[in-house]
């Protein structure tokens, strides 16, 4: 077993698939908290032990644990990301242990479970503090066993998965609530890696910023655009609430309203402008369309920007909607507003 550790780290970006250039980076960052992230992933990756993330929302969890995975011995396996607030409390232990056909109402067929498609790979529980306690007792006989026993299944079945969790709450803290186990608890924090919110490491800021904007020019098809002084200036000083995420975001946002290939201080986000105070600081407004344009009707300014979201992401209305910066079931009413729904992915019959 590998001693506890607790590293402050790091900035964390999402690979993109390769270019002419090579392949982007899967993490991304120049402070001093990244370079001990880094160090750390380099230790723990060529060993099995459990490794626990913590971090606030949006700071990267995933990126890091697809690092470990990636730089480990069982990179050739599988990566079984899991969401586990994404499932009712009735549905998690059926999609973590698999369930047997007849198990309950519905289980027409027999289903593996996560656990068991991570076999020889790595598992990862994304918000492991949000399981139900019975869902937490079996997820721990689960690893002290290296088994698996079906919703409805009576014999055990040998796995072989690395686990990695993560959480943004307190864990300790709810071992002393009783809301979450101890024993499981011991068992999850073999070795603790914390990740830095991005406001308390900003050397990191502007070297996610343009990594993004080069993964967002490849995912588009378009040439990279770059950031004026202002703009990066303004970025370098928000404080980033919603951390690496919100910084994706941000990015992706401005480029697709940045008409010309310099982004500047108007095409970003509003609540980027108004915190750093771009009046106080002299910044001019500037268009978002060049000035001998005219300015689309605000209807098919918008009908316009879905469109191009839809066909950069495929017609992936998930993917639209976080570009966008709205709600999917808002996003939904407008594609039928403005008529576009011929754009979404068809799903295959």
């Amino acid at each position: 077993m590998l001693e506890q550790s607790r590293v402050q780290g790091g900035g964390c970006a999402p690979s993109a698939p390769p270019g002419e250039a090579g392949s982007l980076p899967r993490i991304v960052g120049q402070s001093d908290a990244f370079q001990q992230l880094n160090s750390a992933l380099q230790t723990i990756a060529s060993r099995l032990a459990t490794v626990l993330l913590e971090g606030e929302t949006g700071v990267g969890k995933e990126v890091v644990a697809r690092e470990i995975h990636a730089l480990s011995q069982r990179a050739s396996g599988p990566f079984i990301p899991v969401d586990c607030t994404a499932f009712s409390s009735q549905l998690i232990e059926s999609q973590l242990f698999g369930h047997v056909r007849g198990a309950f109402t519905g289980a027409v067929a027999a289903a593996k479970g996560f656990i068991r498609c991570a076999d020889r790979g790595t598992l990862f529980l994304d918000e492991v503090g949000e399981l139900p306690l019975e869902v937490q007792a079996k997820l721990l006989r689960s690893l002290q066993e290296r088994t698996v026993v079906p919703v409805g299944g009576a014999e055990p079945i040998r796995v072989d998965v690395r686990i990695i969790a993560a959480t943004h709450r307190d864990l300790a803290q709810m071992v002393r609530c009783g809301t979450f186990r101890q024993d499981l608890f011991f068992r999850l924090n073999v070795v603790r890696i914390s990740i830095q919110p991005l406001r308390e490491r900003r050397d990191d800021i502007l070297p996610l910023a343009r990594h993004f904007l080069q993964d967002v020019a490849w995912s588009y098809q378009e040439p990279v655009k770059l950031l004026t002084p202002r703009a990066a200036d303004a970025l370098a000083r928000y404080d980033w609430p919603g951390n690496v995420r919100e910084l994706r975001n941000a990015v992706e946002r401005a480029f697709l309203f940045c008409a010309d290939r310099t982004i500047d201080v108007a095409h970003l986000p509003s609540e980027i402008r108004d915190a750093v105070g771009d009046a106080a600081n002299g910044w001019a407004t500037v268009p978002l369309l060049p000035a001998a344009e005219p300015i689309p009707r605000l209807a098919d300014a918008e009908r316009l920007l879905i469109a191009r979201a839809l066909r950069a992401t495929g017609g992936h209305q998930a993917d639209a909607a976080r570009i966008l910066g709205v709600e999917r079931h808002r996003l939904r009413r407008m594609i039928t507003s403005h008529r576009l729904e011929h754009l979404l992915r068809r799903r295959p019959r």
